[in-house]
């Protein structure tokens, strides 16, 4: 069942490589959801570069300003001196600080881990990704090494480049009660903190003394919720012998992008792998992985991350029957094994040998969601 006569706007960004044929496998999945999508579509990336001239042209930000709703394909950024990630820099204009990224399994996948069920929030506009740096050889590299030094705290080599890692009270503050907040409203029993806080003091410590005082006003709201912290590196440690321990994960930016791919690999990898930026005025679903250019074309890719991220876009929109009715013709799909991409099927069988392309796989849930 969807919303009576409803249509949502919602601004659609194709992406690079793989991307536009990816976006039409999912457009069709979601057509045959019987939701009501007017799909304004806009160019970023590569695309927009040759167009405009531009990675990000203004229009994009405007667009899902106004529709406060994108869905998008992977971008490519440009390597080389003076691009910035189109990810970031969407997130920052945007101020989209919660990146939610489900690892859940699927039955018949193959992959090493059956029964994870684990959503991470990642912080999205701190850390060592608020893209504050400076040159090696920069007038900015040498008067923060004179300032280090003055204060007595250590020595910048000048052939250094160099990062800020800013973590603030703010910041922090939002992205914990985001993930307490969705454990509550989703009946979730445990929230894992990830940090680095034995090493880094005054940053990961100061994130995890909040991310704390959170969860203690939560106590009383919600005392069946466990929250526990882990130091990063032994929380990888424990995710890979023990997946099934971990509910909830909240963690800051780097960290948060690093262990959620980790996660993705429980589960089968990023061809798995979905991903919702959530800010208080506008929403971005995404798939976790690249844009893969020597496959564009080619009718080879998994558009499953995509389509799972307009899963999440649907329940965004308040259309839950749809979402789980899209969910469950995936996984019979995955867990059939009939018609599948071929890095599903390498997983599954150790072939590739009878995949299937992304029209045809795409296909093969719209006829689920057709029965």
């Amino acid at each position: 069942m969807t919303t009576a006569n409803k249509t949502h706007k919602v601004t659609l960004i194709p992406g690079d490589g793989i991307g536009p044929e990816i976006t039409e496998a999912m457009k069709s999945v979601i057509e045959a959801s019987g939701v009501s999508i007017d799909w304004e579509v806009q160019q970023a990336g590569e695309a927009a570069l040759e167009a405009t001239g531009e990675l990000l042209p203004e229009s994009v930000l405007e667009s899902i300003r106004r529709n406060k709703v994108a869905l998008k394909g992977p971008l490519t950024t440009p390597i080389g001196h003076g691009f910035r990630s189109l990810n970031v820099t969407l997130r920052k204009e945007l101020d989209l600080y919660t990146n939610i990224r489900p690892a859940q399994s699927f039955h018949g996948t193959g992959a090493r881990y059956d029964g994870v069920d684990i959503v991470l929030f990642r912080e999205n506009t701190e850390d060592l990704y608020a893209g504050i740096e400076f040159e090696k050889g920069s007038e900015g590299v040498r008067r923060i090494a004179e300032i280090v030094e003055e204060m007595g705290a250590g020595t910048i080599r000048e052939d250094a480049g160099l990062s800020l890692k800013p973590i603030s009270v703010f910041g922090t503050r939002r992205i914990m009660k985001a993930a307490m907040d969705y454990a509550v409203a989703n009946g979730r029993k445990k929230v894992t903190i990830i940090h680095k806080a034995n090493i880094m003091k005054h940053t990961d410590g100061l994130y995890l003394k909040v991310c704390r005082e959170v969860a203690a006003e939560y106590a009383e709201i919600a005392p069946e919720i466990e929250v526990d912290d882990l130091i990063v590196d032994f929380a990888c440690t424990r995710l890979v012998t023990n997946p099934e321990r971990f509910d909830v994960l909240v963690c800051p930016n780097l960290f948060g992008d690093i262990v959620s791919d980790l996660c993705a690999g429980l589960v089968g990898g990023l061809g798995l792998a979905p991903g919702a930026n959530i800010g208080d005025d506008c929403a971005l679903f995404e798939p976790v992985h690249g844009s893969a250019p020597s496959y564009a074309g080619q009718n080879l890719s998994n558009p499953t991350a995509l389509i799972l991220s307009a899963v999440m876009m649907l329940r965004h929109l308040g259309e839950q029957c749809a979402a789980e009715r899209v969910h469950k013709a995936i996984a019979e799909v995955i867990e059939e094994g009939k018609v599948i991409t071929y890095d599903l099927m390498r997983m599954r069988e150790g072939t590739t040998d009878g995949s299937s392309g992304t029209k045809e796989y795409a296909a093969a849930i719209v006829a689920k969601l057709q029965n």
